[in-house]
């Protein structure tokens, strides 16, 4: 059996680690490259970086910052933000990333999926998917959450692994942040339909949360970043209370 993964994730805005509730509301969370180095030391699996804003801002993912963190680390690195084309892929991969990490712009241009894949391989792709619980229908958004698009997420899921996704990061913006769990009910259906890895983000607020998305989520790796950022759970902690409850992980 694989050993379930945890990751902490670095939003990026202006240079700065933010982190805010349903993906507003942001608050400073500290430097990216402090926090970086920490958590590769404290026994994190891996460590995602997301410039949140890059996409709406129109401009490239902050690659002199990534170089920064990749020369702090010794995991796997996953970057996004602002990559629209295999171009600029190649420059994070350059920069020190070892995956990369799509959303609006494989909505909008979904051969870019294919492209990617083609390129560097499945696993250098993974596909984050922001989406949110209207109405009792799942939907995709874009634009760090700000834009609503009629695309259904688990179709979406679907056609991501088909074009040559190598994993799918889904964060639920009903509890991103809310500190109440994560979406263990519609991350048990993607998992049952998926045959790549899933990593469940939105809802982190204690250790239980992370027991309960692997058991009943059947999620992959669980990512969380205000609970780490405010040192409200230690990751060697967590990764010794999932021990003893019988999860696989890295100690």
């Amino acid at each position: 059996m694989l050993a379930k993964r945890i990751i902490p994730c670095l939003d990026i805005k202006d240079g700065r680690t933010v982190k805010g509730v349903n993906f507003v509301g942001l608050r400073d969370a500290g430097d990216p490259v402090e926090l970086g180095k920490l958590y590769s030391e404290q026994g994190a699996d891996e460590l995602v970086f997301l410039d949140i804003t890059a996409t709406v801002d129109k401009r490239k993912t902050l690659a002199e910052l990534v170089k920064k963190i990749a020369k702090n680390i010794n995991i796997p690195f996953t970057v996004g933000g602002g990559i629209r084309s295999v171009e600029d892929a190649n420059v994070l991969l350059e920069s020190g990333a070892d995956k990369i990490s799509v959303n609006s712009a494989v909505v909008r241009n979904p051969q870019l999926i294919n492209d990617l894949a083609d390129n560097f391989g499945s696993q250098f792709v993974v596909v984050a998917i922001d989406a949110k619980n209207v109405d009792g229908e799942w939907k995709v958004h874009l634009n760090g959450g700000r834009l609503p698009t009629d695309l259904n997420l688990l179709e979406w899921t679907k056609e991501c692994e088909d074009r040559g996704a190598g994993e799918i990061l889904f964060t639920s913006m009903n509890h991103d942040g809310t500190k109440q769990g994560f979406e263990n009910e519609m991350l048990a259906k993607m998992s049952s339909e998926l045959s790549i890895p899933i990593i469940a983000s939105g809802g982190a607020g204690s250790m239980e949360h992370f027991y309960d998305v692997f058991t009943e989520g059947k999620a992959d790796a669980g990512l969380a970043a205000s609970i780490f950022h405010f040192k409200e759970i230690e990751i060697s902690d967590l990764k010794k209370y999932l021990n003893k409850k019988k999860i696989s992980v890295r100690i």
